[in-house]
């Protein structure tokens, strides 16, 4: 007879997980791609569109991308609430989202790695002027252009959370000047400067030849990226924009950039997305439009990051990246 341990298993047989009954909250075409990651990294959980769940009291996850406001009502026995993404202001605007449970975000490594070369590429293209050489090769026009050190160019960084600090050290592995604006002005990557405070927000775009922005969406963030703003920047000066859309008061940069207040920008997110045919960005010689791109977590990714969350909060623990619903983020 086969040996077995004290809870019926043989000897080195892995331990599975009780099935775990997740719904997926959001547009059908977003959200469907996790159930095979799931069935693929966590087999333990299982995911449904609302459609498909057979007994709302039994779902206990909840995995969401801009839900309605009505979408959490159904579920009364959720333990987690996660997002696909590192935002979750969409989430938060929910009016059904249940208070007591909590809400995490997706951090891994790789995605503020993908965010850090992201970044990177953008402040090489506007301190290196390549826009200005591809405009040079349109016309076959050859001209080698004036020369910065990297440490002559002071960055300025909104946001000092987990990709905030992988920006910060990739920039400065290249020997950028980086300083950093956050609501505490602690717990900065060494060698970078520290702000905060709204002073310490205008001291630090008077200092930054290109202002990157990072920032989590929250009442005090709206709209920060303002003609107020711009005006403290030096003349010329660059904004890289990877935030949030509602962010960027987008009249306000195009003012700048017309008057030469700004150099130049790079715009990832925006208010309305996709960004509509006639808007005046796509046709701007002085912007750089990516279609909210700059980095992603995979599928799988999402899979393994939220059954840890859920293992944590197995053994009375709270996931690493719960959201502090006060701060918004």
């Amino acid at each position: 007879m086969m040996e077995t341990e004290q809870d019926g298993r043989a000897p080195g047989q892995q331990h599975r997980a009780p099935t775990m009954q997740g719904v997926l909250l959001g547009t059908p075409e977003v959200m469907t791609p996790y159930i095979a990651a799931f069935a693929q990294v966590a087999p333990h959980i299982r995911l449904a569109l609302p459609q498909d769940v057979v007994d709302p009291e039994a779902v206990t996850l909840a995995l969401a991308w801009d839900p309605g406001a009505d979408d959490f009502r159904p579920y009364p026995n959720l333990r987690l609430v996660s997002s696909i993404a590192a935002g979750v202001n969409g989430i938060l605007a929910s009016e059904s989202l249940p208070g007591d449970v909590p809400l995490m975000r997706i951090a891994g490594e790789s995605q503020a790695q993908m965010m850090a070369g992201f970044v990177t590429w953008h402040v090489l293209w506007h301190h290196r002027r390549f826009g200005d050489y591809l405009a040079n090769q349109r016309q076959r026009h050859w001209q080698r252009l004036p020369m910065r050190d990297a440490s002559d160019v002071r960055i300025g960084l909104l946001g000092a959370g987990k990709m905030g600090s992988a920006v910060a050290r990739a920039l400065m592995a290249l020997d950028y000047d980086v300083a950093i604006y956050s609501r505490s002005g602690r717990n900065l990557p060494a060698g970078a400067e520290g702000f905060s405070s709204t002073d310490g927000l205008e001291r630090l775009a008077a200092r930054s030849d290109i202002l990157i922005n990072l920032l989590p969406l929250t009442a005090e963030t709206r709209g920060i990226l303002n003609a107020e703003l711009f005006a403290r920047m030096p003349e010329s000066a660059a904004l890289i924009h990877v935030g949030r859309g509602e962010h960027l008061i987008e009249a306000d940069l195009l003012a700048a950039l017309q008057r030469g207040r700004l150099g130049g920008a790079s715009l990832d997110v925006f208010a309305v997305e996709p960004l509509p045919q006639d808007h005046p960005f796509w046709h701007h010689e002085k912007i750089v439009i990516t279609p909210h791109d700059a980095c992603d977590s995979t599928p799988n990714q999402v899979a393994q990051e939220v059954s840890e969350a859920m293992q944590r909060l197995d053994d009375d623990l709270l996931p690493t990246s719960v959201v502090d619903r006060e701060a918004g983020y």
